[in-house]
């Protein structure tokens, strides 16, 4: 049951920092969120839209150790693109934040310690998958094997990819560990879990008697299929060294299970808003009693947004618990599941590339594509008729001739309206009035496809109106344009016919500037400068009266321009070679080997492990950082040119290989005595040469 509320916290899912944003993200989360939270904002009411990067598991430890890097790394890189992704196409966060920080460390180990402490978690232990190796428990995705179901011998412990079984990793026959190649052995190990059978009765009451009418049916469907097969308790808790440590001296090497530790990122995020903004009370959008919460996520997370999370919640007493979880389904792409791995997406990054300034082209196909109720497609031909024959031909047609017309009759001034209207212009003024309120009864049931049809039918509007009342011919019978007058420079202000049509045409163009903003900002704010209009309300659409008589408009232009075959046929090819592209980035090309040359000139090179105690960047220059090397053997001075790798507070403290009987030279006036060993990909890249374990300085690399 919908409460009353006097706020909305709003959140949408933390996206994970291992890989760019695509349009299936954007359809299924964040796209829905952002048009609701500019809404609210719209209508006055006090809102926050929380989001940030989830950074923490074992998909982003994996790619660390593939590209030979830190965790750390990995985030920072990720986190970067995506946050000004999201900044460019117009996701307005009021905050984005990052589960790396020390608030959200601080924020998860002090929820896991309060339930720690009320006796809430299970001390369970149990027998997992651990390579000898090199000493660590293996996370599923460390575990490959051959699916005992389709005989793809490369099945992770979590999925078979090609059968797309979910498995567990003592399911797979012939194991092997990721990181050693070795099969692994069973061991014991401790974990704390969460026991959801005890909150069966909560949640049946929660969700299945107070929700049954309000949730969508897809997300209330799935909680009570999860309910109805009975809940068991699940670990917070698991043997990786990369995530908030847990809180307890005998869970030495465990760290908070990503599932546990990404929705605390809300409230995190949240108290990292609070602090920036310097006085905001955080609390209220997280206890009181009069704050709605809404989750916007995809199905996929159904389980933990309306199940687990709310247990979380609900356990740590608090907390408020989610109002609602309007989730989506998926979204596929020209015919197919959108697949990172086979690179079978159309990522943002590069959208905002190849299409500047179409944000509201994307916004639009998006929102009118929206996969709601079920799985929906994404093709580029759709994407390219939207644009032309609905964007182009209707909305941005209507606006364009009535501000051309305006402009040509009246000198961009809106003509007065005479009070001798028309049932022609009763009937549009009575009509226009209406849509604010059918929007928002869509928006407020998070039907975003229903309210974006609405107000292109607005725009409709405005178009039949403009073409039953031809103010082009009724200006031809008036003798419009008029003689200005030479004293006032003004064109005659006499109430007209055609100042009659273009004055309503106009006032529909107002309308349209706020009731598009949130689902077309950019658009709705060309509309404003052309229109010279400031802010408006919500609740001011719909008004005959937005624009007065006399107020001077600006030069018209066009807000949208026709898409052409060669641009969307480039995309469609681009995404035929992607999984080719794919395989080739999977077996980069590398520089042939170099001749051959003896033992002796191998063994009269000395390569010692050391520690870069500092670094900093050499003025005037963009490439090169001086280093201060403990090489075992002494401390010295080398200058490199990795600046345009690596930050110097990055290197600090990293151990490295240097070649330490190189001879000396200087660069920049500044001696240089040796060389950091790098290793430079395909592409021309560069990355540390970094020592495994923790080799004391000055050992020797044979």
């Amino acid at each position: 049951m919908t409460k009353q509320h006097k706020r909305t916290t709003i959140t949408s899912a933390l996206p994970y920092a291992n890989g760019p944003i695509h349009i299936g993200h954007l359809a299924g989360v964040y796209l829905p969120a952002d048009i609701f939270a500019r809404y609210l904002r719209l209508k006055r009411e006090e809102v926050i839209y929380i989001g940030g990067s989830d950074e923490h598991g074992v998909p982003i430890t994996i790619k660390a150790r593939q590209e030979g890097i830190s965790p750390q790394e990995v985030v920072d890189r990720y986190h970067a693109m995506i946050e000004q992704s999201f900044r460019e196409f117009g996701i307005s966060f009021d905050i984005y934040s990052r589960t790396s920080l020390p608030v959200h460390h601080q924020t998860a180990s002090e929820f896991f310690s309060k339930l720690y402490e009320k006796q809430i978690f299970t001390e369970g232990t149990s027998l997992q998958l651990y390579d000898e190796a090199t000493g660590e428990f293996l996370a599923d995705r460390y575990v490959t094997g051959t699916c005992p179901h389709c005989g793809n011998e490369k099945a992770y412990g979590d999925q078979c990819e090609s059968c797309g079984t979910s498995l567990a990793a003592t399911d797979l026959i012939n194991p092997r560990s990721v990181l050693s190649g070795n099969p692994p052995v069973m061991k014991e190990t401790t974990h704390w879990y969460l026991p959801l059978d005890r909150y069966t009765p909560w949640l049946k009451e929660w969700i299945l008697e107070s929700h049954k009418d309000d949730w969508k049916t897809n997300v209330y469907g799935q909680c009570k299929s999860w309910i109805d097969l009975g809940l068991q308790p699940r670990a917070v808790t698991r043997d990786l060294d990369w995530g908030v440590k847990v809180p307890l001296e005998k869970a030495a090497g465990k760290v908070l299970y990503v599932w546990f530790d990404a929705p605390i990122g809300y409230i995190s995020a949240t108290k990292d808003w609070a602090a920036r903004e310097a006085g905001r009370d955080w609390e209220k959008w997280w206890k009181s009693e009069d704050t709605r919460l809404l989750h916007f996520i995809g199905k996929d997370n159904i389980v933990f947004h309306c199940i687990i999370f709310p247990v979380m919640l609900h356990a740590e007493g608090s907390f408020l618990v989610p109002d609602n979880v309007p989730a989506n389904e998926f979204l596929n792409l020209e015919g197919d599941k959108i697949s990172t791995s086979r690179n079978w997406a159309v990522w943002l990054h590069e959208y905002l590339t190849d299409f500047p300034g179409k944000q509201d082209v994307l916004r639009y196909v998006l929102c009118a594509n929206a996969p709601e109720t079920k799985d929906n497609d994404f093709t580029w031909k759709d994407f390219q008729a939207r644009n032309n024959n609905e964007l182009l031909a209707i909305f941005g047609n209507f606006i364009n001739r009535t501000l051309v017309l305006t402009d040509k009759y009246f000198r961009g001034k809106v003509p007065p309206l005479d009070t001798a209207l028309t049932s022609s212009d009763i009937e549009t003024l009575n009509e226009l009035s209406l849509f604010p309120g059918k929007i928002s009864s869509s928006l407020d049931l998070f039907r975003f496809r229903e309210a974006l049809n609405e107000l292109m039918n607005l725009a409709r509007l405005g178009n039949k109106y403009l073409t039953e009342n031809e103010p082009w011919k009724v200006a031809k019978e008036e003798g419009l344009p008029r003689d200005v007058s030479p004293v006032a420079d003004e064109p005659s202000f006499t109430p007209t016919r055609t100042g009659n049509i273009l004055h309503i045409a106009l006032q529909i163009c107002a309308s349209l500037s706020v009731l598009s903003e949130p689902f077309l900002p950019f658009t709705a704010e060309k509309i404003r400068r052309m229109m010279k209009l400031g802010p408006l309300a919500w609740d001011q659409a719909g008004k005959r009266d937005l624009l007065s008589a006399g107020h001077q408009l600006d030069q018209p232009a066009y807000l949208f321009e026709k898409i052409e075959d060669a641009l969307v046929e480039a995309q469609v090819e681009k995404l035929r070679r992607a999984p080719e592209k794919t395989a080739e980035e999977d077996t980069p090309a590398v520089l042939p080997a170099k001749g051959s040359i003896t033992y002796d000139d191998f063994s009269r090179m000395d390569i010692r492990t050391g520690t870069i105690l500092a670094a900093e960047r050499v003025p005037k220059t963009k490439k090169l950082l001086r280093l201060t090397i403990s090489t075992g053997v002494d401390t010295r001075t080398i200058v490199s040119g990795i600046a345009e790798y690596y930050e110097p507070e990055q290197l600090i403290g990293r151990k490295a290989c240097f070649l330490i009987n190189l001879e000396a030279r200087e660069i920049k006036g500044i001696p240089s005595n040796g060389m950091i060993l790098m290793a430079e990909d395909p592409d021309g890249k560069l990355s540390l040469v970094s020592p495994a374990g923790d080799p004391a300085d000055g050992s020797t690399v044979k």
